[in-house]
């Protein structure tokens, strides 16, 4: 089945927001009991194991990645690398729930719970810092504040991870999440997927977190004494006018991945303050029962559209909630039940693309393909080799364009198969260059970053040089011939005079050569007065035609010691008369 994106497209984002971050797509067991009726255990609800692989990045809050960290998915795990990645591959895990757990010194624990799809998954993690903000002693009262007004107030009873009474300072550190974060599924912990006090599954709309963590003078883990509360208080965004008088407390189960229903909290003077019993996350928000939607994301070409971003908002809704199709185009999860919602689909420089109205579903529903063809997209493809020029069988590219700061920044990681890549984002009129980066994880070797510009429909990559000690290169392939790649005696020089790039190479034995001629500023050139290039191999036959172009990514201009990035690509007729492609890279430094 095929979907206009005028009708209902836009719901590609929900299961990212509203619930678990999803990135796959799953129906129900039809045996599964309805959701309003109580479960004998709610893990029913998550289906039977499964094997599936994740890819995921872990960063702080600066954006940086986070290296050395531990994941854990089951009762697998691994370590990120230093582009903050991890890939685990064939992980136990349940049909409609996996949970992804990270920890790393310094940081507050970070997780992600989602539904699998059977391809790669990727979740993206933000860390916490571990934010301490005052201490108290036990047996007398205390307090600790936020500068936006959340507090925790104790009554001195505290115990360590044996239940033993605890006597001395107590540190603690804080951390609020305000709904209006437009990070915030990226900070907290799991999803806002929950169960009620009535075993039911259940999606929550938050109005604020709070994290508390408390330690002894010799670091050890404490918590509230059993018998005794302390008093929260987490202020309430003045634009959240629809704040109930009332709401129910939530606390994150670290050990199961979701959020579980736990007392209630009252607005008063702009805030919900409530009784806890113990510390971990706590969360004020409002509970709406659940139907499961998915749908795949694709352009006209019928390819998957990865990154597309996409606004739920429910009806009065403050803010929205915000996810991304994954490198599948897929997305799929719990949504509120019965109810009219709208969706915003946003292209990769924040402008928005179509609105429209989906729902109200009183069933699991699965939408099929979505097509967006009123939109831009661009095909990313190429091919990641080792040093030793084979196709690299274990590893991953990393695309990067735009900045945090003009807000259209992306950022896309795919695994290679056999050395290629492949994936469809959508594109805007704003959107110029980008890097790549290709990390070897068998060889421990990577490509550096590499500048390209995107050219629509299809940005042909060629193929990238995963070897370290490889500082520049130039590489192209013909047809589907072995690649040839020079590593060694290459030039690169700018002429003012003509303002032109030459780059170039030849092998130690004089035998095979290659020699590119282009524009120097960033563009596009047809092979002739712009842009000319020589190789062997290749029996490129000069007097037939050639259409080869040349992309120049190094903007502005070139220093000594800089890169000139370029990438060319086309056709042409050899000299016995048959039509070749060809497609290469060069990334060499310029020596003068």
């Amino acid at each position: 089945m095929k979907i206009s994106i005028k009708s209902v497209s836009f719901l590609l984002g929900i299961l990212m927001t509203f619930t678990l971050t999803f990135t796959s797509c799953r129906e129900k067991n039809g045996d599964n009991p309805p959701q309003d009726e109580q479960q004998s255990d709610f893990s029913d609800n998550f289906g039977t194991e499964v094997n599936r692989s994740f890819m995921g990045r872990v960063m702080d809050t600066s954006h940086n990645p986070v290296s050395g960290a531990n994941v854990m998915i089951g009762s697998d795990s691994t370590t990120t690398d230093d582009n903050g990645i991890f890939i685990l591959e064939d992980v136990s895990v349940h049909e409609q729930f996996a949970y992804v757990e990270v920890e790393k010194s310094g940081f507050l624990k970070g997780s992600r719970t989602l539904v699998p799809t059977d391809a790669m998954n990727q979740v993206t993690i933000m860390l916490l810092d571990e934010n301490i903000v005052g201490t108290v002693q036990s047996g007398s009262n205390g307090e600790v504040n936020l500068p936006n007004g959340a507090k925790v107030a104790f009554d001195g009873s505290f115990k360590d991870a044996n239940g033993n009474a605890y006597s001395g300072s107590v540190t603690v550190m804080m951390q609020h999440l305000d709904p209006s974060d437009p990070e915030i599924t990226l900070k907290m912990p799991g999803s806002l997927y929950a169960q009620n006090a009535d075993n039911n599954e259940r999606i929550l709309e938050t109005y604020g977190m709070l994290n508390v963590e408390l330690r002894g003078s010799g670091g050890e883990i404490l918590n509230i004494a059993d018998g005794h509360t302390a008093t929260i208080e987490l202020p309430v965004d003045p634009a959240q006018t629809n704040a109930p008088n009332t709401i129910s407390l939530w606390h994150f189960d670290q050990e199961k991945g979701y959020w579980i229903e736990d007392g209630s909290a009252d607005l008063i003077g702009g805030k919900y303050i409530g009784q806890v019993s113990h510390f971990s996350w706590w969360n004020c928000d409002a509970q709406f029962p659940t139907v499961n939607l998915c749908m795949t994301i694709e352009d006209s070409n019928g390819n998957p559209v990865y990154g597309v971003k996409v606004e739920l908002w429910r009806a009065n809704a403050t803010y929205p909630r915000v996810g991304w199709s994954n490198g599948n185009g897929e997305i799929c999860g719990l949504i509120p039940a019965n109810e009219t919602l709208t969706m915003e689909i946003i292209d990769p420089c924040g402008n928005p693309v179509s609105t429209s109205n989906i729902g109200p579903f009183s069933a699991d529903t699965n939408l099929g393909v979505i097509t967006i063809p009123a939109l831009q997209t661009v095909t990313i493809t190429g091919t990641l080799l080792d040093c030793n020029n084979n196709p690299v069988t274990d590893g991953y590219v990393i695309l990067e364009s735009g900045s945090y700061v003009n807000q259209d920044y992306i950022y896309m990681s795919y695994t290679v198969t056999n050395g290629t890549f492949s994936f469809t984002t959508l594109a805007c009129n704003s959107l110029g260059n980008f890097t790549l980066e290709g990390i070897d994880n068998t060889g421990f070797q990577t490509t550096g970053v590499v500048s390209y510009t995107f050219t629509s429909p299809i940005t042909n990559i060629g193929n990238l040089i995963a070897c370290n000690g490889t500082p520049e290169y130039i590489t192209y392939q013909i047809d589907n011939d072995p690649a040839i790649t020079f590593v060694t005696n290459i030039d690169g020089n700018y002429y003012a005079g003509n303002n032109t790039y030459s780059v170039g190479s030849v092998s130690s034995g004089q035998t095979n050569y290659i020699y590119i001629s282009v524009k120097a500023p960033a563009g596009t050139y047809n092979y002739g007065n712009d842009f000319s290039m020589e190789l062997n191999p290749g029996n490129l036959d000069y007097n037939q035609p050639v259409n080869i172009t040349a992309t120049v990514s190094t903007s502005p201009l070139a220093n000594t010691g800089d890169y000139i990035d370029i990438t060319f690509s086309g056709t042409y007729t050899d000299s016995s008369g048959n039509l070749r492609t060809i497609n290469g890279v060069a990334h060499v430094k310029r020596d003068n």
